[in-house]
Formats: structure tokens, C-alpha cells, sequence
């Protein structure tokens, strides 16, 4: 047995099933998801494999505010009403307030992304942001396992103060999307990225 098989032998977990559910997390649409429901334990395990996350003095700030049955409706037409009210008549797309009634309709859950930033502000908020997004890549990567579609989403009135109150957030605090999740209707997508070599330098000097 060579060093490299010796190595494999010990592993703690099976890395090719690791690797294949990193490589295969696709953002996958409302537009994408059948009527088969995705239960409330499910979405329980992915809320508790993202508060694992990575977080700088442990400040675990991430927030979220599952939408479902009924609270799906109520998402949908704030979200829709509120983008409406804020976009100039010139600037206002029927096709994108449609949109954003029917995401939420058309999913299982939508659970708002929420940082919560620390009261004291000693850890600086990009720092926050990115913990939080650690947090939401566990909670993809738990979805893709099941094989269930998620996606990520901003746009409409995510990122206004009208949200952050919808949401009871703090003038502080941010809503960083909205994160749709159902079992998708469609063949699993497949993607591409950039080798390595072509954003990675090795300084060994």
C-alpha cells in the first residue's frame, strides 16, 4: 500500500461524497420546484447545520425568518407591494412584481437571510456578513445532500429599510436575501468553473 492509499485508509469521512455535493450545489428556481413539500424537520437541519458556520468571536450572527403555508402569501405580497411602491413608474417592471408574488408560492419555504450585528460593533461588519454566508453555503450544501433545489435571491426590496422592519430587524441589522427552497421538477443542473491555475498563485519564496 503506497502513502497516498495509506492516507485514504484513515480518512475521518468519505471525501468523494463530500467533494461530489460541493461540486454539484446548483441555484435552483421557484420557477424549477414540483408541489411535493419539503418537511419542517428538513428545513430544522439545514437552519442547524448553518449555525455551525464560521464566526469571528463567535458572535453567531445570522438570523433567519422561515415563511410557510400561508406566511408564503404574506411574503410574496409585501415583497411585491413594497417593490412597487419604492421603483419610479419609469423604472417599474410588472414582469418583476409578478416575479416576486410568485417565488414564494411557488416554494416550500422561504427563509429571510438576516445578519444581526453585534451591539458592541467590534467585529467588523464584512466580517458578519461573511459568517452569515458561510452559514447559508451549509445550509445549500444540506439541501443538495437531500436533493432538494435552493437558491439564493436578492433584488426587489430585500435591502430596504421597509424589509428590515417586515422582518423586525434592527436599524443595524441587514437582510441579506431571501433563500427559496423546494424539490425541484427538473434534471439536476451541471456547471462549469475555472481551473484552479486560473486564480490561484503559489508564493513558496
Amino acid at each position: 500500500m503506497n502513502i497516498f492509499a495509506k492516507k485514504l485508509s484513515v480518512m475521518k469521512y468519505n471525501l468523494s461524497e463530500i467533494n461530489e455535493i460541493i461540486r454539484n450545489r446548483r441555484s435552483i428556481y421557484p420557477k424549477h420546484f414540483n408541489t411535493r413539500k419539503v418537511h419542517k424537520e428538513i428545513i430544522e437541519t439545514l437552519i442547524e447545520n448553518a449555525r455551525w458556520a464560521p464566526t469571528h468571536g463567535l458572535t453567531q450572527p445570522w438570523s433567519f425568518k422561515v415563511f410557510m403555508d400561508k406566511g408564503l402569501n404574506k411574503l410574496g405580497e409585501f415583497h411585491a407591494k413594497t417593490y412597487k411602491m419604492k421603483t419610479p413608474a419609469n423604472l417599474f417592471l410588472k414582469k418583476k412584481y409578478d416575479k416576486l408574488i410568485a417565488n414564494p408560492m411557488q416554494s416550500s419555504a422561504a427563509i429571510a437571510i438576516c445578519m444581526k450585528r453585534q451591539e458592541t460593533e467590534k467585529i467588523p461588519e464584512i466580517e458578519e456578513i461573511a459568517a452569515v454566508a458561510c452559514a447559508v453555503q451549509n445550509m445549500h450544501l444540506t439541501a443538495t445532500a437531500y436533493g432538494i433545489g435552493a437558491c439564493w435571491v436578492t433584488g426587489g426590496a430585500t435591502y430596504s429599510d421597509e424589509m428590515k422592519a417586515f422582518l423586525g430587524l434592527t436599524v443595524k441589522d441587514r437582510c441579506l436575501g431571501l433563500f427559496y427552497i423546494g424539490y425541484p421538477n427538473i434534471e439536476w443542473p451541471t456547471s462549469q468553473r475555472q481551473p484552479i491555475e486560473y486564480f490561484t498563485e503559489w508564493v513558496t519564496e
